[in-house]
């Protein structure tokens, strides 16, 4: 008698249970491995063959996927899905937290649709592309899982004197590391190959006391093509050669000319193992497969298929975005603006721009014109320049900024994330003022 209670997690497993199954039942071998798949919470036996491991091991627990869809308007318009299974040693939350993630490349536009699964809710533009980002992905998670080294948010410690005209010479597509344990700050720079000038890397190395040293690993942003060097500050006793000797261990990295993956339809929706329940198998859809409708606060907006954001369905008057434009200019040009603010504010602009050129047509403004509202010089002089000279000040016009948006807008998500840029800007801004009091 078949226990009810097995449920196979490797391919072997499925394969022995259908086994006892066609004998039980007196069924066919096939439809035996479809019952035994699903036992082991796969449709069926296909899908058991492209998710699950093929026997138990170290790596048996710890399966991942990672799917991007693509649309290719500039090649007959064909579109589809890419996934892939990585085997990793431990959880991937283990080797990063689900936050620090959106700082690891290839994972900016991934969303955790189940434990173990990733999907990019960001339409590629083709197959290449999206092979493209599922590798870099995969390479980033090779590069965690054999060094240790978690995503540092810390930019600034990548300068030496935490001023970036100290930063090291030539660097390109650099990515900021921390040690967890020694808390050591590790700066990877993948320049392409033929860029960087020795001598002055070496020069600034020297003048710095830091350590600096390539790597026979290719690296996670374009192997062969670019380099991958490691720098730190070499006057704490960090083990170095350590951390470049697992560096140089990693496995040979994979790219889309090899692609290993499974390729197939854009319709065909990837369910993993872990998505067991009706809303688990929703967030295992990409959003950008998904065709937009209006809501009564929200209208969907782009001309990607796949790729469309939401704005509210309110407008704000041609003159309320000019005086939107004026504070956030005041904001950005002011010296008491710490960067993290700048990043939030030439966010907000560029949505709001966006916004601009949906609700208004493009007679009322053209050219020039449009292109001031939300970019070029701030105010010299008047009320927004002057609140830019204080902390107190910038706090002020941010809350005046958050009450236009507020009072133009139905509330809704897209507004209200533009509202919390607004509030954390505050918040930052309120932080540097106390310690300065």
């Amino acid at each position: 008698m078949l226990n009810s209670d097995v449920h196979p997690s490797t391919l072997e497993g499925v394969k022995r249970l259908a086994t006892q199954i066609r004998k039980e039942r007196g069924i066919k071998h096939s439809n035996a491995l479809d019952v035994a798949a699903q036992a082991a919470n796969c449709a069926n036996y296909r899908h058991a063959q492209r998710t699950l491991p093929a026997s138990g091991g170290s790596f048996a627990q710890h399966i991942l996927f990672l799917t991007v869809y693509w649309y290719d308007k500039k090649n007959s318009h064909r579109c589809g899905r890419e996934t892939i299974k990585v085997e990793l040693s431990k959880p991937i939350l283990d080797l990063c937290g689900k936050s620090d993630l959106k700082l690891v490349r290839g994972f900016g536009t991934m969303r955790m649709a189940a434990v173990d699964h990733f999907v990019s809710d960001t339409l590629a533009n083709s197959q290449d592309y999206a092979r493209n980002v599922i590798y870099k992905a995969e390479r980033s998670l090779r590069f965690m899982e054999h060094t240790g080294l978690r995503p540092s948010r810390d930019y600034r410690a990548a300068w030496p004197d935490r001023s970036e005209g100290s930063r090291l010479p030539s660097s390109d597509h650099t990515t900021d590391w921390v040690d967890p344990v020694s808390g050591q700050f590790i700066l990877i720079d993948e320049p392409y190959s033929a860029s960087p000038n020795a001598a002055d890397r070496t020069a600034w190395a020297h003048r710095h006391g830091w350590g600096l040293r390539k790597s026979s690993w290719s690296g996670m942003y374009y192997p062969h093509k670019c380099d991958l060097y490691i720098a730190t500050n070499g006057n704490g006793g960090y083990d170095f050669d350590a951390l470049v000797a697992k560096i140089d261990a990693i496995p040979a990295p994979l790219t889309e000319e090899s692609w290993t993956g499974e390729s197939a339809s854009f319709f065909d929706i990837f369910i993993s193992p872990a998505a067991k329940t009706p809303q688990d198998r929703r967030r295992a859809r990409s959003k950008a497969t998904i065709m937009p409708k209006p809501s009564t606060t929200t209208i969907p907006y782009s001309s990607n298929f796949g790729n469309s954001g939401r704005r509210p369905a309110g407008a704000m008057p041609v003159a309320g975005h000019i005086e939107m434009g004026r504070i956030i200019k005041s904001v950005l040009h002011s010296s008491h603006t710490p960067y993290s603010v700048e990043q939030r504010m030439n966010t907000l602009r560029a949505r709001l721009e966006d916004w601009l050129s949906l609700e208004i047509g493009r007679s009322q403004l053209d050219g020039p014109e449009f292109f001031d509202v939300y970019y070029r010089d701030a105010d010299s002089e008047g009320p927004y320049a002057e609140a830019a000279q204080s902390r107190s000040g910038l706090i002020r016009i941010l809350g005046d900024l958050k009450q236009k948006l507020q009072t133009a807008y139905p509330s809704c998500a897209p507004l209200r994330e533009q509202l919390r840029r607004i509030d954390k800007s505050i918040l930052l801004i309120g932080k540097l003022k106390a310690t300065t009091d």
